[in-house]
């Protein structure tokens, strides 16, 4: 967007004024291998997950490598939404990777999310260490 300024003798300046929004993840559409499997690798990072946004076919299993990159902090990897079908509660020790089978069966977008809570604070999902399962028919 431009705004024309009045500068001094009625000159005009032409000034690009910049807006910025939060952008939503961009969905990463997981890959199917030759053997029918849909994989993909996700970073757990300092409360958040990467991507965030997935996006699979119901009725065909899934893959997920879950890396855990920080040093010291476990995380864990969740799907509990009753609508989705699936209770998935995997544990991520701190610089492990685990992988994560399922196979989904119900279209819909459901919550992913870590649940770690270190005494009185914030839980790591209400730190934004939350993303989606997006399933398409």
């Amino acid at each position: 967007m431009l705004y024309a300024l009045g500068v001094g003798t009625g000159l005009l300046v032409l000034v690009p004024i910049i807006t910025c929004v939060a952008a939503e993840p961009v969905a990463f559409e997981v890959p199917m291998d030759p053997d029918g499997i849909q994989r993909a690798v996700i970073e757990a990072d300092s409360y958040e997950f990467s991507p965030r946004h997935l996006v699979v076919r119901a009725g065909m299993p899934v893959e997920l490598t879950v890396k855990s990159v920080t040093v010291l902090v476990p995380h864990n990897f969740l799907i509990d939404d009753p609508k989705s079908g699936l209770a998935i509660r995997e544990e991520i020790p701190a610089g492990q990777t685990v992988k994560v089978s399922f196979t989904p069966t119900v279209p819909g977008s459901f919550a992913i999310y870590c649940d770690k809570k270190l005494l009185f604070f914030k839980s790591h999902r209400e730190k934004g260490m939350e993303g989606m399962l997006e399933v398409r028919p």
